[in-house]
């Protein structure tokens, strides 16, 4: 789920002319066209932080709103992203985006199992061209990886990426990591809310909600040293309930049960072939996800604002959304003797009943 705003068109004509233009490459699968769009941006005197931050990430933020639109593929989208990864890498060998670094070192990197990387990638590039010394460590970063770079290296802070809610709790372990060896830790991401609530509920050091802001954080100075006696249930005592891991840790039969069960509830759900039955088991299997994350976090509108945003990606799709209601009563019978987790599928379904799938695409 991304619940993050896209970023704007920019208001400079000219960078809006080129965001359109490469646009029009990304959409063609055009990498040529789409790297001479920026390489030749560079070459008039265009501002490489402008190219990187109000063209590219313009364009990706435009990718991911036709995407769930449904006005473009899958595939559409995961090509468009291959190109813009790919634009970036060759910006960065352009003679305009090399500079010395001369502020410090810092560590960019995606927490475990985020494999949405271009938005690390920028904040990486965007701190380079400001004067730090970056390592980039990329997508899906095991905590064990990235605390053994560390352990390496004399890094004055890291650049953690996340930008679905489901991995917050891969990404807190990976911040009491890092605050354990004693590296504050800056965060940024639609993982961790539209107002960073998630940041500074996990304890981070520092919340940025774009690469400009974040590179503005690290050149104020350097970010708070993290307490090394800090733990992480000092974070989230609500934790000692055990819901958060008896659901996590009963996953797939939970699908399972609630599956079989919807069969039942929704007689037309018999003749699905086995493409849309896969679907509906993946879509439950999402609402778990979900369901544990809003658990481990204390947050129920986290998990509402799935569901909203869930039954908005369905109606963009021409599917009914009548399941989703009766998936969480099924969930609830599953899950009774947890009034946490009942207490979240409750406000999950007043969510559905109050915002129609357009108001949820609004409030995703």
């Amino acid at each position: 789920m991304n619940t993050s705003t896209p970023p704007r068109l920019p208001r400079d004509t000219h960078l809006r002319e080129l965001a359109d233009r490469l646009w029009e490459s990304v959409t063609a699968k055009d990498e040529h066209s789409a790297t001479e769009v920026v390489m030749g941006a560079l070459d008039e005197g265009v501002d490489p932080e402008s190219v990187l931050l109000d063209v590219i990430a313009s364009v990706q933020g435009k990718v991911g709103e036709e995407w769930a639109a449904a006005r473009i593929s899958v595939a559409q989208e995961h090509a468009a992203t291959a190109i813009n990864e790919r634009v970036v890498a060759a910006l960065a060998t352009h003679p305009a985006a090399r500079g010395t670094a001369h502020l410090g070192r810092v560590t960019v990197a995606c927490v475990d199992g985020e494999w949405h990387a271009l938005p690390a990638r920028l904040v990486a590039e965007v701190l380079t061209l400001r004067g730090w010394q970056v390592d980039y460590l990329g997508a899906q970063v095991p905590s064990s990886r990235l605390i053994s770079h560390l352990h390496q290296t004399h890094t004055d802070a890291v650049a953690l990426s996340s930008s679905i809610a489901t991995r917050l709790p891969t990404a807190h372990a990976a911040i009491t990591a890092c605050q354990a060896v004693g590296v504050p830790v800056l965060v940024g991401g639609a993982a961790f809310g539209p107002d960073g609530r998630y940041a500074h509920l996990l304890g981070a050091q520092a919340w940025a909600p774009d690469a400009r802001t974040a590179a503005d954080i690290l050149a104020m100075g350097p970010l708070p040293q993290p307490r090394l006696d800090h733990q992480q249930m000092d974070d989230l005592p609500h934790l000692a309930d055990q819901e958060y891991t008896m659901v996590v840790r009963n996953s797939d039969a939970l699908v399972r049960a609630v599956f079989h069960a919807l069969e039942d509830a929704l007689p037309l759900m018999r003749e699905y072939d086995e493409a849309q039955r896969e679907r509906t088991a993946e879509d439950l299997a999402h609402i778990v996800e979900f369901l544990g994350t809003a658990l481990y976090l204390g947050d129920e509108d986290l998990f509402a604002r799935f569901l909203t945003w869930t039954a908005q990606i369905l109606a963009a799709r021409g599917v009914p959304t009548r399941s989703l209601p009766a998936a969480l009563d099924l969930f609830a019978r599953e899950l009774k003797d947890f009034p946490r987790a009942v207490h979240l599928l409750e406000r999950g379904s007043e969510a559905l009943t109050t915002h129609s799938p357009t108001d949820a695409g609004r409030r995703a």
